[in-house]
């Protein structure tokens, strides 16, 4: 195949993918009402409107995305930048289900941009940035002081973090309420009668360690609770790590008999420490644990859990940006998902 053939060679031999001027000729209109149809334009009615969209659906049209950034100035394409490393595949998948079901009906793609550990979590933000690949970014993983968000702001490019920073900049963010998940895990274990409780919060560098954490010490003082400190390991750490040192905490004189888990991968390895300590869930321990998937009542099901949903995050994640790149002010893109109640396990009808 002739790798240097254009579009217009391609118009010449009728092969090659659809272009606005075989959607006009098809459609029998002028390819400047194609293409402003096909943008949803006001000015064009909306019979034959629906009409283009149809024909441009049925044909599998496509933009050229080449063409567009060349007229336009913009790529057309909203990036997710994720650590490949930290991110388990059940958020990063709904993650991007939630981003797609927003971005569908739009001009807008999406492209997933990974980084690992040995990288500077800022190397893909202005590799985005220098090379103009995306319109608009979102980040997850976000910190108090985030140098990503300051990049972006200082540059003017739109975009979401999952999760809130603390710089007093405003910029657009979705996050889960985990001070509000935290102190009703509390509160619910005390409820049970749990006196003694341990938390296995998030890696000290997010701002929601902050936001478990507090959570969790404010809730202590007003149940009247007190704190066994499990902080040698965080969600961060390996599955075995966790076990491990899970283990060694219930073999003590003074052991937790509650935990509250900010993650549901990390709550198996509690679960497995607990075991490994010849205890048993629900009678000598119980556990708090967020999960944004019904599996950890198929796991055990004397789990108490929390749902996050990481597709409304997504959804979210997504309205934010293209809101702001349609000239919507950061501070009006802001939301916070509030935690459902806790829920034991519930035997099906």
């Amino acid at each position: 195949m002739d790798r240097h053939r254009t579009e217009k060679d391609d118009e010449a031999s009728g092969q090659g993918r659809p272009t606005l001027k075989t959607l006009a000729f098809m459609t029998g209109l002028g390819v400047t009402t194609v293409s402003r149809a096909l943008k949803d334009a006001p000015e064009i009615g909306a019979e034959t409107r629906r009409r283009v969209q149809l024909v441009a659906k049925q044909i599998g049209y496509r933009p050229n995305r080449a063409g567009v950034r060349l007229r336009t100035g913009k790529t057309n394409v909203i990036s997710l930048v994720l650590n490949t490393e930290h991110e388990i595949m059940s958020f990063v998948s709904d993650i991007i289900y939630g981003v797609s079901e927003v971005i569908a009906d739009t001009p807008y793609h999406l492209i997933v941009t990974p980084y690992s550990r040995s990288q500077d979590p800022l190397d893909p933000i202005r590799y985005l940035v220098e090379t103009g690949s995306a319109d608009g970014v979102i980040i997850s993983r976000t910190q108090p002081n985030d140098p990503r968000a300051r990049y972006l702001l200082e540059r003017g490019i739109p975009f979401a973090t999952h999760g809130r920073t603390d710089m007093g900049l405003i910029h657009p963010y979705h996050d889960f309420d985990n001070y509000a998940f935290a102190t009703e895990a509390v509160r619910h274990l005390a409820g049970i009668g749990r006196r003694r409780l341990a938390l296995l919060a998030p890696p000290v560098e997010l701002t929601y360690h902050r936001h478990a954490l507090n959570g969790f010490t404010d809730a202590l003082s007003e149940v009247g609770a007190s704190e066994i400190p499990f902080n040698t390991v965080s969600i961060d750490h390996s599955i075995e790590q966790i076990r491990m040192r899970t283990a060694q905490l219930m073999r003590r004189d003074v052991r937790p008999d509650g935990f509250v888990s900010s993650a549901a991968a990390a709550t198996l390895a509690i679960v497995a420490g607990i075991e490994d300590a010849g205890l048993k869930l629900g009678r000598d321990v119980d556990v708090v644990s967020k999960q944004s998937s019904d599996l950890l009542h198929l796991f055990r099901r004397e789990l108490l859990v929390v749902n996050e949903d990481f597709r409304l995050a997504g959804a979210e994640l997504a309205r934010s940006v293209l809101g702001w790149i349609g000239g919507a002010a950061p501070g009006s893109l802001q939301s916070l998902s509030v935690p459902t109640e806790v829920l034991a396990y519930r035997r099906p009808d």
